[in-house]
């Protein structure tokens, strides 16, 4: 590793200004350890190693490199397209100059991603489409001449929300396998067999998982063999591992499932089966209505075991829709000499029943292991079953099936150590950790603004009015040029409709825009003020003096009342131990660094973190939070702030 990070290494001589950084080349090493040591474990269970990169490190360098030197075939899992896209067009092509080797490496997404000539070419012979969906299927024949792997990324023209893509797209429950009649011209298909040479596969967490639980259920798989991962941006593993481990049912699965039998009816049936078959569907959705009925109108996400004994006819309704969607299973049975498909059909809505059946009658199953709670929006219902811990999930299908697994991420660590990161996933403190800062020069380049004592906190009445005083102050200060962050849309609103009528600067809101639209014009525009929540806390990278301040409303606590959060925090405090310390402290700390992770995005940038919640020293758990956070000096006057800006110029 020394040959290539170093100061005279190859990288120097091949990536224009690179500096040698000891804590990448740390990385490197320790990451190539692991990979050699898990090859050669003999007992079943995968090396595990922890990093926390801090900005500026360059970690992805740092475990491609040897990743690519292990010999070994390694999936790297990311969360977010950008960073896939990063590695395959950036990255990749700068190693293969540097390291004068071809490298293998094929980016794989979920299926729905890519066109299904199958599905294709039963839209284009269905004379009922509109003039919008006209235009765009010539466009996509056009494209279909030259494209090589059918991947919609590459459609920059279609709309986030087309309805035309879902009728065309390989969706992972209408796939035909060796019986589709295109399965030459299939592009999944042949995105497998490059993946089955290909060194370096390139997927995100949710296609990872979705294979996991798919070679734990015993249904094939997805990837080819791999002998380890790096999971890139590996605090949202807990999350993603969440949804693939449990049970979903919800009202858009089956009346998506009711509107794909009748598109494919059309094609297959005569009139008078078709008909006889829509006339069922109809039936079907009326139980799906009252079913829905059952829910309270409240939006939101509740748990599930309340409506049990409360709600009136509960049982009878669910058996009612459950024996609607094994007669549905029976009829598309019958129906498949005219096409494998509809034993496709038959088994989804088999899987929908079991899902059904399994979630709604919780009260018999053991309640440990599952959280059974349901989410209420505008016109649909869903249900789910979630685990309490996916520890022992990972434990069993994803540690003890790779000779190496290396989680990476700015944000591993609280208060300084790995505790909760490990006890989240299933890691043992034999497992090796590494933890690298920043080299960025926090203490000459950046302040922490924290309000002064006597500001309200914010639990406090009062906060809202002086949140929004205080925040229009310091943008006065920094003449915009920042990003602010929220916990809540509430307060993201409350204070964008205070700004827009006072200040000077453009204030940019989430939701008016695209999200790559609004940060286009946040890095254009210099002296603009971008309003945020979710998404923007991280994966926001503006460099320059268009980021000079990132202000957030208060610390990142997430709602108590979530049946998910509930149901961790009751498992904590069974087994004796403290939730709000070992669970809710721990999760908005690893959010509020992202957030404070939007400000130095390179060696040049200079700034101001805002916190606008005086817990972080009013309250004793303040200190874990300060521990976690950069060493900037910290400050508590806006004469202060002023001071700092003047001086930066």
């Amino acid at each position: 590793m020394k040959r290539i990070f170093s100061s005279g290494g190859k990288l120097s001589t091949g990536l224009k200004g690179f500096e040698s950084r000891p804590g990448q080349q740390e990385m490197a090493e320790a990451v190539a350890e692991t990979l050699r040591d898990g090859a050669e474990r003999v007992d079943g269970h995968g090396s595990v190693l922890l990093v926390e990169a801090e900005t500026g490190i360059g970690k992805t360098l740092a475990y491609l490199v040897p990743a690519l030197l292990s010999g070994q075939r390694v999936v790297i899992s990311t969360a977010t397209i950008n960073l896939q896209d990063q590695i395959l067009n950036k990255e990749i092509p700068l190693l293969e100059k540097v390291l004068e080797m071809d490298i293998p490496a094929l980016c794989i997404k979920g299926r729905q991603n890519y066109l299904c000539h199958y599905r294709w070419f039963q839209h284009r012979s269905n004379p009922q489409t509109s003039l919008v969906e006209n235009r765009e299927e010539e466009k996509i024949e056009q494209w279909l001449e030259k494209t090589e792997y059918g991947d919609r990324a590459e459609l920059s023209w279609l709309r986030d929300r087309s309805p035309l893509w879902p009728k065309i797209s390989a969706q992972p429950n209408q796939c035909l396998g060796g019986d589709c009649p295109e399965s030459g011209l299939c592009f999944v298909n042949r995105l497998r067999k490059q993946a089955g040479t290909a060194r370096l596969l390139i997927v995100n967490h949710h296609l990872f998982f979705s294979d996991l639980a798919l070679r734990q259920a015993g249904y094939g798989e997805i990837l080819p063999r791999y002998n380890a991962v790096i999971f890139d941006e590996a605090h949202h593993i807990e999350n993603v591992a969440t949804n693939f481990f449990g049970n979903h049912f919800s009202h858009y699965q089956l009346v998506d499932l009711i509107g794909d039998i009748e598109r494919q009816a059309e094609t297959d049936l005569p009139p008078s089966s078709f008909d006889s078959l829509a006339g069922y569907g109809r039936g079907l959705k009326q139980r799906l209505d009252l079913f829905t009925a059952l829910f309270p109108a409240k939006r939101g996400r509740y748990p599930l075991a309340p409506l049990f004994d409360k709600v009136a006819h509960w049982q009878e309704t669910i058996d009612n829709l459950a024996n609607g969607l094994e007669q549905l299973a029976e009829r598309c049975i019958k129906l498949a000499p005219h096409g494998e498909i509809w034993n496709l059909f038959a088994d989804r809505a088999g899987e929908l029943q079991k899902n059904l059946l399994h979630i709604s009658g919780s009260g018999q199953v053991n309640n440990d292991y599952f959280i059974y709670w349901y989410e209420r929006r505008e016109k649909t219902v869903s249900i789910s079953a979630t685990p309490v811990k996916v520890a022992d999930e990972l434990e069993n299908c994803l540690y003890n099936s790779v000779q190496s697994c290396i989680m990476t991420s700015a944000t591993l660590t609280t208060g300084g150590d790995f505790k909760y990161i490990r006890e989240r996933l299933g890691i043992d403190e034999a497992s090796k950790t590494l933890c690298l800062q920043s080299p960025f020069d926090y203490e000459g380049r950046t302040l922490l603004y924290v309000p002064e004592q006597g500001f309200p906190e914010a639990t406090a009445e009062s906060y809202g009015d002086m949140l929004r005083t205080r925040i229009y102050e310091l943008l006065k200060i920094s003449q915009g040029r920042a990003l602010v962050l929220f916990t809540s849309f509430k307060a993201m609103d409350m204070v964008a409709d205070y700004l827009e009528s006072r200040l000077s600067y453009p204030v940019l809101v989430q939701g008016t825009a695209s999200r790559q639209a609004l940060l286009e014009q946040f890095r254009e525009t210099t002296d603009s003020v971008l309003l945020a929540v979710a998404s923007f806390w991280e994966g926001v990278d503006v460099s320059g003096d268009s980021l000079s301040c990132v202000l957030i409303d208060k610390l990142p606590f997430e709602v108590p009342t979530d049946p998910v959060i509930q149901a961790r925090m009751k498992a904590i405090e069974a087994e004796g131990g403290k939730p709000f310390f070992q669970f809710q402290v721990p999760r908005a700390i690893l959010t509020l660094k992202q957030g404070v992770g939007r400000l130095m995005r390179s060696t040049t940038d200079r700034g101001v973190i805002g916190i606008m919640d005086i817990r972080l020293y009013s309250k004793g758990y303040g200190r874990m939070f300060r521990a976690s956070l950069p060493p900037s000096p910290v400050v508590r006057t806006l004469e202060d702030v002023k001071e700092f800006f003047n001086l930066q110029g």
